[in-house]
């Protein structure tokens, strides 16, 4: 298992400059590697598909190579894609106490 540090998702009730939509997420986003913390800012809309929790929990992202082993494991599954037709998943998931991100692909 392989996993890399790729951002940290910070939620904000409002837009910051240089964020961009994402019309099929109902959400607002910056781009992590744009700041030298990596916070990736999150402004959620209303009837998003993800859940209120995300809307207020920073959470950790990793990219890994397999994402099952790491779901296996967590705690709890709070969303997850399943895996799209190109082998991209994105799951979040509750691991002692922490909101992680997990992105295949």
């Amino acid at each position: 298992m392989a996993m890399k540090l790729w951002h940290i998702g910070v939620p904000v009730t409002e837009k910051r400059p240089g964020m961009t939509y994402n019309e099929g997420m109902k959400l607002w986003l910056s781009i992590p590697e744009e700041n030298e913390y990596l916070y990736e800012y999150l402004k959620f809309e209303e009837g998003g598909p993800f859940p209120e929790v995300m809307h207020r929990t920073i959470h950790v992202a990793y990219k890994v190579d397999d994402a099952q082993p790491y779901v296996d494991a967590a705690d709890q599954v709070v969303f997850d894609t399943g895996i799209g037709d190109d082998g991209g998943r994105m799951v979040f998931v509750f691991k002692d106490g922490v909101l992680l991100e997990l992105f295949q692909g």
